[in-house]
């Protein structure tokens, strides 16, 4: 009986450890559908290009200058510095979609009219976003 109490126990713990870190994801960082004010620096070269192609390909779900909506998650946000979501990680999304794992969104769909050169400026524009509004690369821990 004590055993399974504390097999209980622990589960209860790592339960609670669960709210609050989800709490913290969605409360304190604004919410799953705040849109983020975004600054917006100067672009240049594949960033502006990447606007563009954001604009046409993204911005209906990821918002204006990827401030989020209420269909799509902010990408200038925390959770997607470089180090928790590499470049590699655009390119998958656009390739394959993705899975709902961050946010309460859904699923992202594949995005297969989205070129790989597109994707890659597409990125470089989100990254100059990201930049210049305080996100940098962060080691991810788990």
């Amino acid at each position: 009986m004590a055993k399974k109490f504390s097999t209980y126990a622990v589960l209860a713990v790592i339960a609670g450890g669960v709210v609050i870190g989800a709490w913290r994801m969605f409360v304190e960082e604004g919410g799953h559908s705040a849109k983020r004010d975004v600054v917006v620096p100067p672009l240049s070269g594949d960033a502006a290009l990447g606007k563009a192609a954001f604009d046409t390909n993204c911005a209906e779900c990821h918002g204006d200058n990827a401030s989020g909506t209420g269909e799509g998650p902010p990408l200038v946000h925390q959770i997607y510095n470089p180090g928790h979501h590499a470049d590699e990680a655009f390119f998958r999304a656009a390739e394959y979609g993705v899975r709902q794992h961050h946010w309460p969104y859904g699923n992202m769909p594949a995005q297969p009219q989205v070129s790989h050169r597109e994707v890659a400026r597409i990125v470089e524009y989100v990254r100059a976003l990201q930049k210049a509004n305080g996100i940098v690369y962060q080691p991810h821990r788990m």
